[in-house]
């Protein structure tokens, strides 16, 4: 089951957040920030921050930004690798949901996610608690779902990528922040949009074959139009 991002007069935990007008956009790393920064039309009114690399750095960074500049919406921007067909090199991509692979017990055909396990990634005293799969805010209009797995470690193989794809069957990128900076925006109440672009093929570490460069431009340029379309224009599933 997938747990929906709330809305932000929904739940304790946002009962005093009161968000401003501000659009936060998070990237990865410093060389994705660049070339996105350098690629957004200069009037674009958004506040771009840095969010850090893996699920660790970015759920610590983005649940602190949140509380520092209170936005309206979240948008996470980077690169990430492609699973299966459905998504090319160079090409770009928005998200129906992002679920988390490597929180759990033992490792390669042993592993057991949390759901596996019985456990909630968090259990609040009171208010729904989230599983191992989150919706995302998106108004892409895709003919099958589209679910973006963030994993801990990336894969170094197409087994690593076999291993998740039995759990989350709709997967059809790889990255290792999504889900953490879902985690924070879901505890805020704050809506979150993932928009990423293709550098390689989930699996292939032989970076000769990768176009980062190619896949920011994509992703920057899927991020302006979606910064530019009308906020009702979007949804969560």
């Amino acid at each position: 089951m997938i747990d929906p991002v709330p809305d932000t007069s929904e739940g304790d935990h946002s009962a005093n957040f009161s968000p401003s007008r501000e659009r936060l956009v998070l990237v990865p790393t410093p060389g994705e920030l660049v070339r996105v920064r350098g690629s957004l039309v200069a009037a674009t009114s958004v506040r771009l921050e840095l969010c850090g690399f893996g699920p660790i750095a970015a759920a610590a960074r983005t649940a602190s930004l949140i509380a520092l500049h209170r936005p309206v919406r979240v948008f996470l921007v980077g690169i990430a690798g492609a699973v299966g067909d459905r998504l090319a090199v160079g090409q770009a991509s928005e998200f129906d949901s992002v679920s988390c692979h490597g929180i759990g017990a033992g490792g390669g055909a042993d592993f057991q996610s949390a759901s596996e396990l019985g456990w909630n990634q968090w259990s609040p005293e009171s208010g729904d608690a989230i599983g191992d799969r989150l919706a995302l805010t998106t108004a892409a209009a895709a003919e099958t779902a589209r679910d973006l797995v963030t994993v801990c470690s990336a894969s170094a193989s197409e087994a690593d990528v076999q291993a998740y794809l039995q759990r989350f069957p709709e997967a059809v990128a790889e990255d290792m922040e999504g889900f953490a900076v879902a985690m924070a925006c879901r505890m805020h109440g704050v809506p979150l949009t993932i928009v990423r672009g293709i550098s390689n093929i989930a699996g292939d570490r032989d970076k000769s074959r990768w176009r980062i460069a190619a896949a920011l431009d994509a992703a920057s340029k899927l991020l302006q139009h979606v910064l530019d379309r009308p906020a009702n224009g979007a949804n969560s599933g």
